[in-house]
């Protein structure tokens, strides 16, 4: 598998909007699920979705400010979900499922980083409850419609965040080692990457491919619980304060934080492909094995072996699987 992580040369790069990436295709008809869709890179990819024709349904934990954020859209749907409780997710996915409707896209882009340590309803670490748990859950209660569209797209997003650490699947709710919020998160990034591994491979048969991405670094409400201090160190504002826009150096606009996740969705560079990891709106290559690499993904996060046990983990832990 790793060897298929290799740049399609796309034409697009960094700079590359939401817009630009979405390259004039026409979604009417379609029905996607954008979790987190309400804000940041989430709210970005709604507009696009419905701008090119398709029915979006926004899960809200809070739907008085995923209307206010969503009011001027058409075609957008929002339905109560909380991807943190097992039941909430549950209740929603059977509501879709009932509708006896196709759902064509599913982007997994909610997501939380680097938090004060908490634990769900049944003790699971919270940065996995949320970032893995929560989205696996969604896909399986979800499955019946996307094997219903012939044809589906999921968007597992993630993070060069999960270079900081593989999933530890020896003590993954740190029970027994100190916790440490950026080890949570880059274990939970990983897994979104593996999750998309391994579901391509239980899904390919049905049409339906999964992709992970990185959509660069965009200041916005996933620090909400970072420090001035620790915002200060991603170099994000200049002398005088203001949010750097520099896409060559990772650091992008929420029109351009949204492009590779839309590339992902609806790129025909893709069609029969799947599994893969993607980054400036093209499938990235791998990281160096030693050392921070910048770029690419690590391999720790493409390993068939690690993503099929992360299936079985999660499987345990949810009582939930495909079908």
């Amino acid at each position: 598998m790793t060897s298929e992580q290799t740049p399609l040369g796309s034409g697009f790069g960094p700079a590359t909007t939401a817009t630009e990436a979405l390259d004039n295709a026409d979604l009417h008809g379609r029905t996607a699920i954008v979790t987190g869709g309400y804000s940041g890179l989430g709210l970005e990819t709604v507009r696009v979705l419905t701008g090119a024709g398709a029915r979006v349904i926004v899960p809200a934990r809070d739907r008085q400010k995923a209307e206010q954020a969503l009011g001027g859209l058409a075609g957008v749907e929002i339905l109560p979900m909380d991807l943190n409780k097992s039941e909430s997710v549950a209740d929603f996915a059977a509501a879709i499922v009932g509708r006896a409707e196709p759902v064509h896209l599913l982007v997994n882009a909610a997501g939380i980083m680097a938090t004060p340590l908490s634990r769900d309803e049944e003790g699971h670490e919270g940065q996995w409850s949320t970032n893995h748990l929560g989205h696996f859950r969604l896909t399986c209660g979800l499955w019946p419609a996307l094997v219903q569209a012939g044809g589906a797209r999921l968007v597992s997003y993630s993070s060069r965040g999960h270079q900081i650490a593989p999933v530890d699947f020896d003590d993954i709710d740190f029970e027994r080692r100190p916790y440490d919020k950026w080890v949570a998160y880059g274990q939970s990034k990983t897994a979104n990457v593996l999750f998309a591994l391994a579901l391509d491979r239980r899904g390919r048969e049905a049409g339906v491919r999964a992709f992970s991405l990185h959509p660069g670094t965009v200041l916005g409400p996933l620090a909400r619980h970072l420090s001035a201090e620790e915002i200060a160190r991603f170099n994000v504002h200049d002398a005088e304060g203001n949010v750097v826009v520099a896409p060559e150096r990772d650091l992008k606009s929420a029109e351009q934080g949204a492009a590779t996740g839309i590339w992902c969705a609806v790129s025909p560079l893709l069609e029969g492909k799947g599994g893969l990891y993607c980054e400036d709106c093209d499938v990235a290559p791998m990281a160096p094995e030693d050392g921070p690499g910048r770029y690419g993904v690590k391999a720790w996060a493409v390993d068939p072996e690690a993503a099929e046990r992360l299936w079985a983990v999660s499987t345990r832990m949810t009582g939930l699987d495909l079908g």
